[in-house]
């Protein structure tokens, strides 16, 4: 069976290649070639899977030695994979989610031309992420880490000729690079300190390691997992990337690529538990974005940015629960996965809607869709149910042991970050009500579209949601929209991923069943919470519930004017992402230019000074000597002779002394 692992990365590996190598001859079957290879992986990984089911839970790890990298004296860099519970978790995750998204986007974009092209960048991605999860050494799952980042930067920006999509794919891209600056220096420390990159010899000499040394190790990871999950403070990447085609959001930021930075921090769980102040700043950037993401979504009008403003928060919960340690790594992993299945059916229900509203995305302009499409309505709308923590749906069980366990955490930390996660729920519920209310219910808003007065600072124009003319396809259609149902090979991925959405937080909590399968590799804690976990439920269902009224009260009772009102300023600064942008351009971009205007003035001034001062001296000073050296006898003569008269003068002064 260790052979198989490699099978895993090659088949999405070799679907990419003859995508993107093999011309215009496979542009009808490229869509065929790229679903059926990342079906192939995940089938792959089934059967590794039952035959990891089948072995004794302290031997269910299995290795493959590929062959080595750098073999140098005192550096070895290998090519290897290491497949247990954590990893075997992501492998069906990526594999089995990438591979319905694969499916929709048969349907999604079977008009655009280039679909060859983006089914093998989605190829790519899959082969880059199975890499970064299987690598069994940081250096290795370094090369999956940037994989990850080209493939995004390309699937963000599949639609170039869109300014936006093109500024967007350059923004991730760069946010992402600061991040990983963080992981090749937390690379650099382990080799410094270890000898070594492989996860086994560095996880297990951390007991001899200072506190010191893991705590700059477990910051810089921390930073390479905040840019690869939008985490505060690098987290402005996502909202600009949903200008990339739909299945693009379910997939990369969704049920992956977002994820890469949990999966980060739960691997490296021994370095962790050796810096206690890198946990707690761990949970402080979890608690900070959950609550920032949530408030963020709250205010989007863009169907697709309000589900980025999830997302955020959502992964906010499961950087929180890793931050606590062995009392949450094995609840921050099963939120994680739970959240692949409600998340990329909401996603995937959001390009329904698009689908069939012309590609609009302004939910203004929405409303009682649900007599039009009434799967997209049933699978979102149980994805819905399952993002707030309805009591039995797989959220309400993920997300539910996230909050218990930051109560466990004990003291004044325990409450505070309890009580941020019981707001985030609530937070969570209002926003989630509010799309779920603005796109099926109410009345019908897309019949008749006023326009926002130009004068209005505050609404976000229809084309920036979009990208040009408001598109998420090549071409948008014109004239009134005609709401429809999307086809069979849209709507089946979303079914499926409803039904996970349902059963998946049931299954996995039946007799603690994810606890035991993670243990081995995340060593759980229950912790002693200060309250009761019924008061806990009690009181994420109490928070669920007022969410929701809250939302209907505003958004249920009340029509939705088409044109948004212009609001508070929380709800003024929510619509442009906190300041988000503001900050880093007043901060960062003009710091920085700033900070380049005073260097290029020192270098101007005082190091050219002193450059340019030493040679004017050296150069005056040569001119001066020379003119000594001016070839005339009568001139060497006065010299010799004066300085003659010199030495005698001295040697009689002396004498006379």
């Amino acid at each position: 069976m260790e052979n198989l692992i490699a099978l895993l990365v090659a088949a999405p590996l070799l679907g990419a290649a003859v995508l993107l190598c093999g011309g215009r001859r496979l542009d009808a079957v490229g869509h065929w070639i790229g679903t059926a290879l990342a079906a192939a992986s995940f089938v792959i990984g089934v059967v590794l899977f039952a035959d990891m089911l089948g072995k004794d839970a302290e031997h269910r790890e299995i290795g493959q030695h590929l062959f080595s990298w750098i073999p140098v004296e005192g550096f070895q860099a290998d090519v290897a994979f290491q497949l247990d519970q954590l990893s075997m978790t992501f492998v069906l995750l990526i594999t089995g989610v990438g591979s319905l998204i694969h499916v929709y986007s048969i349907g999604y974009m079977e008009h655009d031309e280039r679909r060859r092209r983006f089914f093998g960048y989605l190829n790519l991605f899959l082969a880059a992420m199975l890499l970064l999860v299987l690598a069994d050494n940081y250096l290795l799952l370094y090369v999956g880490w940037e994989g990850v980042g080209l493939a995004s930067y390309l699937l963000i920006g599949f639609w170039q000729h869109k300014p936006s999509a093109a500024t967007a794919a350059k923004k991730a891209f760069l946010v992402n690079r600061v991040g990983d600056v963080g992981l090749s220096i937390a690379i650099m420390l382990m080799f410094t300190t270890f000898g070594t990159f492989a996860f086994g010899p560095v996880l297990g000499a951390v007991g001899e390691t200072s506190e010191g040394t893991l705590t700059a190790i477990a910051l810089m990871l921390l930073l390479a997992a905040c840019g690869k999950s939008a985490q505060v403070p690098l987290q402005s990447w996502l909202g600009d990337a949903m200008e990339g085609p739909t299945p693009v959001s379910a997939l990369i930021h969704a049920a992956t690529m977002v994820t890469a930075g949990v999966y980060l921090i739960v691997r490296s769980a021994a370095i962790f538990n050796g810096a206690p102040d890198a946990q707690l700043v761990t949970t402080v950037v979890g608690a900070v974005t959950l609550l920032f993401g949530a408030i963020v979504g709250c205010a989007k009008d863009d169907i697709k940015k309000a589900l980025a403003g999830s997302t955020m928060s959502q992964i906010g919960y499961m950087v929180l629960a890793a931050g606590l340690g062995p009392i949450g790594y094995v609840f921050a992993i099963m939120h994680l996965v739970t959240h692949g299945f409600f998340k990329a059916g909401l996603f995937l229900g959001a390009g329904s809607v698009m689908h069939g509203m012309n590609d609009e995305v302004d939910m203004r302009k929405y409303g009682g869709l649900r007599k039009y499409m009434p799967v997209t309505f049933v699978t979102f709308g149980l994805g819905y149910l399952a993002i707030i923590g309805f009591p039995g749906l797989s959220g309400f069980f993920s997300k539910d042991k996230i909050i218990e366990a930051a109560f466990a955490k004990g003291g004044t930390e325990g409450w505070i970050l309890g009580g941020v996660a019981l707001l985030g729920a609530a937070i969570t519920a209002f926003y989630m009500t509010r799309v779920m209310l603005m796109t099926f219910f109410g009345e019908e808003r897309w019949r008749s579209r006023p326009t926002a007065s130009p004068a209005e600072p505050d609404v976000e124009p229809a084309a920036e949601h979009g990208g040009a003319a408001a598109s998420d396809h090549v071409a948008a259609a014109t004239g009134e929209p005609h709401p429809h149902e999307s086809p069979k090979v849209m709507t089946i991925p979303m079914i499926v991923l409803a039904v996970g959405s349902v059963f998946g937080g049931a299954f996995f909590s039946i007799g603690d069943r994810f606890i035991h399968w993670l243990e081995p590799v995340t060593k759980h804690s229950h912790g002693h919470p200060p309250i009761s976990a019924a008061a806990v439920t009690s009181a994420t269902v109490a928070v669920m519930v007022i969410g929701v009224g809250l939302a209907w009260l505003q958004y249920g009772r009340k029509p939705v004017p088409v044109v948004a009102p212009r609001g508070s300023l929380l709800t003024r600064a929510a619509r442009r992402d906190l300041l988000q942008d503001d900050f880093n351009h007043v901060v960062l971009v003009r710091g920085g230019e700033h900070l380049t205007r005073s260097l290029v003035y020192v270098d101007h001034t005082l190091v050219d000074g002193v450059v340019n001062g030493t040679a004017a001296s050296m150069g005056g000073l040569s001119g001066r000597l020379r003119r000594i050296q001016n070839g005339y006898a009568r001139s060497y003569a006065v010299s010799m002779f004066g300085g003659a008269a010199i030495l005698i003068a001295a040697t009689l002064l002396m004498r006379a002394v």
